[in-house]
């Protein structure tokens, strides 16, 4: 059976510009987006509990765009005004300007690496004498605080958000062919909105070693693995698969 209609396990892309959208046209496919994961707040309370002062640190690292948001929303309730001389260490070019949205951005010390940990560490060597605050969601690549704590960065980790299965209850998935993962939250949020699944003949297809290793774990068959040298990003892996699988489906 030729794969017609693939569901996507993360919001629909803001622009029209998406890779997947390229590839729906390409491959004369329909592609759904919904997310089975999002993000909710840590309660003031809850974050009082782990007794960290945000004013005993000189700098913030942030990862993700998330981690902003969160990270100034604590602090305005908890009713603690971020001083003008803290320093933002970010991951990206673009988590940096996100900044703008709280903070006037000309008027702060703001540092970012190019996407990856290890490259930011450069910087925050740099910096050896600040003390740190790591905004982090509940679930999160323990290279960061490793790193920290390997190359004696004084930091603190503050879990200010958690990742939860969203509410799939009205979705069906005997609508679709193939579907698509980014994240062991992802498998975990499919194996509880459907506990009866039966993969059968769906395709299921993943991003990551994590994610790959989750879905088999779960007892499912991963048809599409990414990324592979031949196939760095979700939308040329699944490319690849499809036309050969809906070529071979012809037959």
């Amino acid at each position: 059976m030729k794969i017609k209609k693939i569901l996507v396990s993360q919001p629909a892309p803001e622009n029209g510009k998406s890779p997947y959208f390229e590839l729906a046209d390409k491959n004369n496919l329909l592609i759904d987006f919904r997310p089975f994961i999002h993000v909710e707040g840590i309660p003031a309370k809850e974050f009082r509990q782990h007794r960290i002062d945000i004013l005993d640190h000189t700098a913030v690292i942030f990862t993700s765009k998330t981690s902003v948001d969160h990270f100034f929303r604590i602090c305005e309730e908890i009713r603690v005004t971020v001083p003008d001389s803290m320093k933002y260490f970010c991951i990206s070019e673009s988590t940096a300007y996100y900044l703008q949205k709280y903070i006037v951005y000309r008027k702060r010390k703001i540092f970012y690496g190019n996407g990856k940990f290890s490259d930011l560490m450069d910087l925050i060597n740099k910096h050896r004498e600040e003390t740190y605050l790591v905004p982090l969601s509940d679930i999160h690549k323990e290279e960061i605080p490793k790193t920290l704590k390997e190359q004696r960065i004084k930091y603190s980790k503050a879990i200010l958000y958690r990742t939860v299965c969203s509410d799939l209850s009205d979705l069906s998935l005997l609508n679709y062919d193939m579907l698509v993962f980014f994240s062991p939250s992802g498998i975990k949020s499919l194996k509880q909105n459907f506990p009866d699944f039966e993969q059968d003949s769906m395709k299921i297809a993943s991003f990551g070693t994590t994610t790959a290793s989750a879905v088999e774990k779960a007892g499912f068959r991963l048809d599409v693995k990414a990324p592979l040298p031949e196939a760095p990003s979700m939308t040329m892996a699944l490319e690849q698969f499809i036309r050969l699988h809906n070529r071979n489906a012809k037959k």
